[in-house]
């Protein structure tokens, strides 16, 4: 992969997110700076309405900021057109999402190329049996979702993110339906995909376990960025959530909508 001239693969500068006017207002984020370097994994994390999905979305081009900037590497969001920023979405960035968001009708393969397909670009083939080997689905690329197990599933979804070599890719509780076991092995492969393959992951996700695997951790709360740590274990990781939980608002924002 060519790497991009500077080392951040993302960045939020003052990002604000505004829902609502007057007495219903509400602030999902409330200015956030953070960085996300190159050959990492970060994972964000926060209690309910914290705004980490906001960020997400806002970094992944998925939602417009209300203020601030965004860019990937040295492509600033702000102001793309729709055209422009479904093209950036599409050639160099990931997603896995938690409920997969794959095609019913197509096979697993063809899920997997189909960001490609659409771009009018071929895989490269060594690269593509790269990404099956080491997601151990070789043997399910002629099946389709329905007869897949939900691990199978996100794996093709992982598959599908990695193929096509993005800068980044964002994952929105990536482990959410899947039971410990598949998680494990989503969450092993993200991190070989940082440590073997030099991809940048960024991931939300409420579970500590799941953070664990993660350089970094990022916690918001109120929509802001309140501690960061690096290489934390997952009782780490718990312990901070835990008194997070436990720290009264400060400004309200425990109204916020679920889905911030």
């Amino acid at each position: 992969m060519t790497a991009p001239p500077t080392a951040v693969a993302a960045r939020a500068t003052d990002l604000k997110k505004i829902y609502g006017t007057g007495d219903t207002q509400v602030h999902a984020l409330a200015g956030v700076t953070a960085d996300f370097v190159r050959g990492e994994f970060t994972a964000i994390m926060g209690p309910s309405g914290s705004g980490k999905s906001t960020l997400m979305h806002c970094l992944a081009g998925l939602d417009t900021a209300s203020s601030g900037s965004v860019s990937i590497g040295d492509t600033d969001l702000t102001n793309l057109t729709d055209k422009q920023m479904t093209l950036l979405r599409r050639d160099r960035i990931g997603f896995v999402f938690q409920s997969f968001n794959l095609v019913p009708t197509l096979t697993a393969k063809e899920n997997i190329t189909l960001p490609l397909d659409i771009a009018g670009r071929k895989a490269d083939q060594h690269w593509f049996d790269t990404v099956i080997g080491r997601l151990g689905i070789a043997d399910r690329l002629g099946h389709r979702p329905s007869e897949l197990s939900g691990g199978q599933q996100q794996r093709v979804a992982c598959a599908r993110a990695l193929v096509g070599q993005p800068e980044i890719i964002f994952g929105d509780e990536p482990t959410g339906n899947l039971d410990s076991r598949s998680s494990g092995e989503v969450l092993s492969i993200l991190r070989a995909a940082v440590s073997e393959f030099g991809q940048t992951v960024v991931i939300v996700t409420h579970d500590p376990r799941a953070a664990s695997y993660a350089d970094r951790v990022v916690f918001l709360a109120d929509g802001q960025i309140v501690q960061e740590l690096r290489n934390p274990d997952a009782d780490e990781i718990f312990e901070y959530m835990k008194n997070l939980d436990e720290t009264p608002s400060s400004g309200g924002f425990s109204q916020a909508p679920k889905e911030l």
